[in-house]
């Protein structure tokens, strides 16, 4: 029975086909477009792809978008099914005021995380960092309840604001260090510090709130940036919201 799991973001869709809709399912094949270029996937790369049996997404880039992947799924005689955050899934229990209004990218992001947890050992705090166009961070008992958790903006809404707002500051490539003495180091290590500065804040809440050593998780695109700057110890993990959809995929196909 094979598996397409998608993640449809603010700027990119990423894909994977499994052989399975299994958290140990093999990857058959993979990829990700820009969303200006989604259009083409049914001409392009899903072209060539087995058919896949079933399919789970989570998507937050619109109606108009999840419109447009829909319709590059024609192409195959599979009902897009889309990840809708409840109060309970997968073990993880929903804290959010408003359960349905939280992030479906970060519901499956937090079940893939603590999955990845209890498969290495006994159950601990949580926090779930993803690092993309926006930064999220996520707060996770060890019972498996969802307190709550941070949204801000990412490296580059950050350095376009300073752009639009500021005379004379443009976007830069800077480097990230402890005391810039440039504008491009100073805005590209002030962005990075913010960003770090939340995820550890979180970590400190947790800690206190629970009394326990928090397990943290990194993921998303721009994660790679943000490890070497962090003053706590986070895994880096490529792919959180595939396991996710791995997890639930288990649950609701098999």
């Amino acid at each position: 029975m094979n598996f397409l799991a998608l993640d449809v973001g603010n700027t990119r869709l990423k894909w994977a086909l499994y052989e399975r809709p299994h958290p140990d399912a093999t990857v058959l094949a993979h990829g990700a477009e820009f969303l200006e270029n989604i259009d083409r996937l049914s001409e392009g790369p899903w072209s060539q792809l087995p058919v896949p049996d079933r399919m789970l997404g989570c998507v937050v880039a619109g109606d108009a978008i999840k419109r447009r992947v829909q319709e590059q799924m024609e192409l195959w005689d599979v009902s897009a099914q889309w990840v809708v955050p409840s109060a309970q899934e997968a073990g993880l229990i929903n804290g959010y005021d408003f359960p349905s209004r939280l992030g479906s990218d970060r519901w499956v992001a937090m079940i893939g995380a603590r999955k990845r947890m209890l498969a290495r050992g006994p159950a601990r705090p949580l926090v779930v960092v993803m690092v993309g166009t926006a930064v999220t961070v996520e707060a996770i008992d060890a019972g498996g309840r969802f307190l709550g958790g941070l949204i801000l903006p990412g490296h580059g809404i950050m350095l376009r604001a300073l752009e639009s707002g500021t005379a004379g500051l443009h976007v830069p490539t800077g480097e990230v260090t402890p005391f810039p003495t440039n504008t491009s180091d100073a805005l590209t290590s002030g962005g990075t510090y913010a960003i770090a500065g939340a995820c550890e804040r979180m970590v400190q809440h947790l800690r206190q709130r629970t009394g326990e050593e928090p397990m943290c998780v990194m993921t998303g695109g721009a994660g790679w940036k943000m490890a070497p700057s962090m003053s706590v110890q986070f895994e880096l993990v490529d792919n959180l919201i595939f396991d996710g959809l791995l997890a639930l995929a288990d649950l609701r196909f098999n």
